[in-house]
C-alpha cells in the first residue's frame, strides 16, 4: 500500500471513530442530580430504568462524511449500597446497561449502516462526602439539615460489553475508563445547588479494527443541577453540563476531533410508596463542536430496602 493511500486510509478510519464512541459519549455526557446527598448507611437500591437517544455526529466540513445518525434503546439495571466511611457517608453502585443500537452515515456518497444489541460496559463507583453530611443513624438523620456537603467519587468503566474488532461500532470500548469527580452541594432552603467537574482517563485499545491501535484524550466535564424539593420524597432538577477534550488517535496519527460541547436537561423524581420511587429525566445538546449531539428521554424506578426504615 502506498503512503498516500494509506494516510487516505487512516483518516477514513478517524472520521468513523466517532460512530464506535456513540454509546460512550451518552453516557459520559449524562447528567445526575444529587450524586452526593445524605443518607443513613445500611440503606440499599435497586434501580430498573429505560432510556432512548437519537441525534447526529458532527464532523469536520472538510470530510466526506454526511447525514450521520443513530437512534438507541437502553435498558439498565443498578444496585446502590449506602455506608459508613470515617464517620462520612458513603454509597456503593454499580450500573449494567444493555443497548439497542442502529446508526448510518454517507460516506464518499455512499450509504453505511450498523444495528447491533448487547450489553454496554459495566460501571462500578464509590463516592464519600467528606465534609457536611456525617454518617448518621436513621433517627439522627431525621433530624439532618443539609447546609454545604462537599464529596469525591472514583467510577471505573470496565472493557466487558459487547465488542467485534472488525467492526468500527460497538457498543463496548475494549478498554477501562477512570472517572474521577469533586462534588459541591449548598442548600437554601428548599434549592440546592450542584457543581461537579470530573475528568475521565482511557486506556488504550490494542485491538481496533483488526489490530490497530485506538487512543482518546481525557474528557473534562463541568456539570451542574439546580434542585427544588417540593415535598418529602419529591423533587425537581435543571440540568447542566460542559465538557471538553475526547481528541482520539489511530496508530498515533490524531483526528481533528476535539470535542467542545454544552448540555440541558431536566429531572423528575416522586415517591410510589414508602420504599418505591420513579424519576423521569430528559435532555439535550445546546451547542456541538464535534462529536454526538443527541436528545435524550428516559425513566427509572427505584426500590429502597435496609437502614432502620
Amino acid at each position: 500500500m502506498s503512503r498516500s493511500a494509506l494516510r487516505s486510509g487512516l483518516r477514513t478510519a478517524l472520521c468513523v471513530v466517532p460512530l464506535m464512541a456513540v454509546s460512550m459519549a451518552a453516557r459520559s455526557q449524562s447528567l445526575e442530580p444529587r450524586a452526593y446527598s445524605n443518607s443513613p448507611p445500611g440503606l440499599n437500591f435497586l434501580v430498573a430504568g429505560y432510556a432512548y437517544s437519537d441525534g447526529k455526529i458532527a464532523f469536520d466540513p472538510s470530510l466526506s462524511i454526511v447525514d450521520a445518525n443513530f437512534d438507541m434503546h437502553t435498558g439498565v439495571v443498578a444496585f446502590a449500597h449506602t455506608m459508613d466511611a470515617w464517620g462520612n457517608s458513603a454509597k456503593f453502585d454499580m450500573v449494567l446497561p444493555y443497548s439497542s443500537f442502529s446508526g448510518q452515515a454517507t460516506l464518499n456518497s455512499q450509504t453505511r449502516t450498523r444495528d447491533v444489541a448487547g450489553l454496554n460496559d459495566p460501571r462500578f463507583r464509590v463516592s464519600v462526602n467528606f465534609f457536611g453530611a456525617p454518617s448518621l443513624p436513621p433517627e439522627e438523620f431525621a433530624q439532618y439539615q443539609q447546609d454545604v456537603i462537599i464529596g469525591a467519587s472514583l467510577q471505573v468503566s470496565a472493557p466487558w460489553g459487547q465488542y467485534d474488532d472488525t467492526r468500527l461500532l460497538n457498543l463496548g470500548n475494549n478498554r477501562w475508563a477512570f472517572k474521577p469527580e469533586l462534588g459541591i452541594s449548598k442548600a437554601w432552603g428548599p434549592w440546592i445547588l450542584e457543581v461537579a467537574p470530573s475528568y475521565t482517563f482511557y486506556t488504550e485499545n490494542s485491538d481496533f479494527n483488526r489490530g490497530n491501535s485506538f487512543t482518546q484524550q481525557p474528557l473534562f466535564a463541568l456539570e451542574t443541577h439546580l434542585v427544588y424539593i417540593l415535598s418529602q420524597g419529591m423533587w425537581a432538577a435543571l440540568d447542566g453540563t460542559f465538557f471538553t477534550g475526547n481528541r482520539t488517535s489511530l496508530n498515533g496519527v490524531p483526528a481533528d476531533n476535539r470535542q467542545s460541547n454544552t448540555r440541558a436537561g431536566a429531572t423528575f423524581a416522586f415517591p410510589v410508596d414508602r420504599n418505591s420511587s420513579l424519576k423521569f429525566y430528559l435532555s439535550g445538546g445546546t451547542s456541538t463542536r464535534t462529536g454526538t449531539s443527541f436528545d435524550l428521554v428516559g425513566f427509572a424506578w427505584q426500590y429502597r430496602w435496609g437502614g432502620g426504615f
